[in-house]
């Protein structure tokens, strides 16, 4: 098995190759440059490679994305998610969706240590998503477009899923988790009142206090995990998508893939990526887009119930999971810049009081 590098002089052309043998079984890697390091939840560098001899089409440039801080891995493995990038690259199971190639995957459990090898899009033409801005309309339909080939490829098959997929489950939150949880929302609450107070009276107006949140928040992991399964990105917001020249929509780090419903995909995605003004004129349009992707890649054929009604009871219901998501991201205050916080929360705010998701009949 591949090991994960502990530190980064550990990165040598040996270990590159071995990391490239599944994909490129003849190329041989005679030198590594690091060429950027960046640090966030986890530590993302961009590698340069120099080949001995014929490359077989191997890549100049990879994507090496290592484990985080202690602190993050240790909140990484609350979510069960730890190891979860790493298993679905080292799988081999291909995604009918836009994203990079995964050349490989490791883990250690010791110390809660993952690496993924990934290509870099940019040699494609690929253009990484602004993470505080919000994407066009289009971006968001050819990211639905997406969503429905890999939902309907795995949809009902979670309880057969390919050899190296076993890992994959539903998100839980138990009730052990809650007075943790109340404690972060109220500090990110109090964070988005002292920097985005136009947000923070949103959320006021439309009861979104700490204890209904935590506990929509925790209702919404059940949901996720009730009705029609499949495969899900499960992080699937404006920073781990890029755009390929055609306004094609790519999605990037997979750590939180999991089973799930497709509606928490959708509207987590729909939502978090669109500015509210163009959410609100563009929604029903593009559920209705989603519906009709994801019924074409079925084959119009063993359509489960919950396609259309319960898709837009679950849509009404999906800012919740958003929305505390991101306050608690923002009360962590190490996992994403601010300033991509307070853009997303303000996001999600916006749903939550347009679609009356404080009464959601299903949280």
């Amino acid at each position: 098995m591949l090991t994960v590098p502990r530190r980064l002089a550990e990165i040598t052309p040996e270990w590159a190759t071995r990391a490239l043998s599944a994909r490129y079984p003849g190329a041989r890697v005679s030198r590594v440059e690091i060429a950027d390091v960046a640090d966030g939840t986890n530590r993302r560098v961009r590698l340069r490679l120099a080949y001995a001899g014929a490359d077989g089409g191997a890549p100049a440039s990879v994507f090496l994305k290592l484990h985080g801080r202690p602190l993050h891995r240790l909140a990484l493995l609350a979510l069960r998610a730890w190891s979860a990038e790493g298993r679905l690259a080292a799988s081999g199971v291909e995604l009918p969706i836009e994203h990079p190639e995964l050349f490989s995957g490791a883990w250690r459990r010791r110390t809660l240590a993952s690496a993924v090898l990934m290509e870099d899009v940019t040699a494609r033409g690929g253009e990484p998503s602004d993470a505080q801005r919000s994407l066009s309309p289009a971006e968001v339909r050819s990211g639905l477009a997406g969503l429905a080939r890999l939902h309907a490829a795995f949809l009902g098959r979670v309880d057969n899923l390919p050899a190296g997929l076993g890992f994959l489950r539903p998100w839980r939150l138990g009730p052990a988790f809650a007075p943790v949880s109340y404690a972060s929302l109220r500090r990110g609450m109090r964070r988005l009142e002292a920097r985005q107070p136009s947000a923070s009276r949103l959320l006021g107006e439309a009861g979104a206090g700490a204890s209904v949140l935590e506990r929509q928040f925790r209702r919404s992991a059940l949901l996720a995990g009730s009705g029609s399964q499949t495969l899900l990105h499960g992080d699937a917001h404006p920073g781990n998508t890029y755009r390929l020249p055609g306004e094609e929509t790519g999605f990037y780090d997979w750590q939180l893939v999991r089973a799930g419903h497709f509606a928490h995909d959708v509207g987590y995605f729909l939502i978090g990526a669109l500015d509210a003004g163009e959410r609100r004129v563009h929604e029903a349009e593009l559920l209705d887009f989603y519906t009709e992707r994801l019924a074409h890649a079925l084959g119009h054929r063993d359509l489960p119930s919950d396609i259309a009604g319960d898709l837009e009871a679950r849509y009404r219901a999906a800012p919740a999971f958003g929305l505390a998501t991101w306050l608690h991201t923002l009360s962590a205050g190490t996992f994403q810049e601010e300033g991509v916080c307070l853009a997303t929360v303000a996001r999600f705010a916006a749903a939550y009081s347009d679609l009356g998701t404080r009464r959601s009949p299903l949280l």
